[in-house]
């Protein structure tokens, strides 16, 4: 509602006469465009029972000539390319309604008329409208795109650097309360100091996995042909802390040379396969198997171990930021390294998922193109 009210001012205050319908389910949505055509649509991502990726799919096989604009507030570039993809006008952050809301309006009305009329023109006419018309909407794009890492950019830092200097604080004061209280505190004001510096150290870890799931989801690619097999001889040398003192019985297979990013893909891989010793640090011996299967269009890889594994009702939960199935007592970590994997294998075009049941092992797949994605 407060959303609604806030557009309704900026409508007004910029001179748009506008009588808005306002809907909140899809059958009332579908309601209203059964019994008149709007001249513009106006949607956040969220909806109370349905989401506005909904309503631009349904709006675009009903009335595909109407402009339809998101009014939201965008977590990542991802949301925004998502939403030109699928057919939207344009896209305006909730926090540029003032002075950008009605010019863009003003704009998408304007596109609307000017196509209307070039219905009457010839089909070469045509086609040089829709050409500029797509030229124009492709540095719209861009823009949008600029400023949404521009916002990324802007949080980045907001957490590199504002968040780390009441860290510091709080280790630092506590390191020299610890100090002065030393020689008269008893064993509960060391433990409660304790876990306030660890605390603080913890915090610490998380901003900084946060930085680096950041960097992974931003960072350019630099594609080049990246044997595979060499990619894991590197990481299992870098992981021979983790296998000193256990029964690790590894079964490598070939595995192909692909087009991708040789640093990220190193990553993807390090992080599953050390996730993969992780949790067969228990079993006695621990299996851990790598292999790919070449498909037509991609490669199927996995690896594949005999661990505790999970249950499959929550692997839904596997590669979200800072989620974790088993608790820190049991198995250390922090929750990013699959959900920096995931993002690595679907920027170079693939995708990943996993298989497991509790205490027989976990198998995780993933795809890569076998052509530059």
């Amino acid at each position: 509602m407060a959303d609604a009210a806030l557009i309704g001012h900026e409508l007004e205050k910029g001179g748009l006469s506008a009588r808005p319908t306002r809907v909140e389910t899809r059958e009332q949505f579908l309601a209203e465009l059964e019994k008149h055509t709007p001249d513009i649509i106006l949607s956040d991502h969220g909806l109370p029972s349905f989401d506005g990726f909904t309503a631009l799919k349904e709006a675009r096989k009903r009335c595909p000539e109407i402009p339809f604009i998101f009014v939201a507030q965008a977590h990542g570039p991802e949301e925004v390319i998502r939403s030109y993809e699928g057919g939207a006008t344009n896209f305006v952050l909730k926090h540029e309604l003032s002075g950008r809301l009605v010019p863009v309006i003003r704009e998408a009305l304007q596109k609307k008329t000017e196509n209307r009329r070039s219905e009457a023109v010839s089909e070469t006419q045509q086609l040089r409208a829709l050409l500029n018309e797509a030229e124009q909407r492709c540095r719209q794009r861009t823009a949008d795109l600029d400023a949404a890492v521009k916002e990324l950019d802007a949080f980045s830092y907001s957490v590199s650097h504002d968040l780390r200097a009441p860290l510091r604080h709080i280790d630092g004061f506590v390191e020299m309360l610890n100090q002065r209280l030393r020689a008269q505190s008893d064993t509960t004001t060391q433990e409660y100091l304790g876990i306030i510096s660890a605390a603080a150290k913890q915090m610490g870890t998380l901003i900084d996995a946060l930085l680096s799931f950041s960097r992974t989801s931003r960072a350019p690619l630099f594609h080049s042909r990246v044997a595979l097999d060499k990619v894991v001889q590197s990481v299992t040398r870098d992981l021979h802390f983790e296998t000193e003192g256990r029964d690790v019985q590894w079964k490598i297979d070939p595995l192909p040379t692909v087009d991708g990013d040789p640093t990220l893909l190193r990553q993807a891989f390090f992080n599953l396969i050390s996730n993969a010793l992780k949790f067969t640090r228990t079993k006695n011996p621990s299996r851990i198997e790598i292999a790919a299967e070449e498909r037509p269009a991609e490669w199927l890889l996995h690896v594949r171990d005999n661990g505790v594994g999970f249950d499959m009702q929550y692997a839904g939960k596997l590669f979200g930021v800072f989620q974790r199935l088993h608790p820190p007592s049991e198995f250390e970590g922090i929750g990013i390294g699959l959900a920096n994997a995931r993002r690595i294998i679907q920027r170079h075009g693939g995708r990943i998922w996993a298989e497991a049941r509790p205490g027989e092992g976990s198998v995780f797949y993933f795809s890569l193109p076998r052509e530059s994605a």
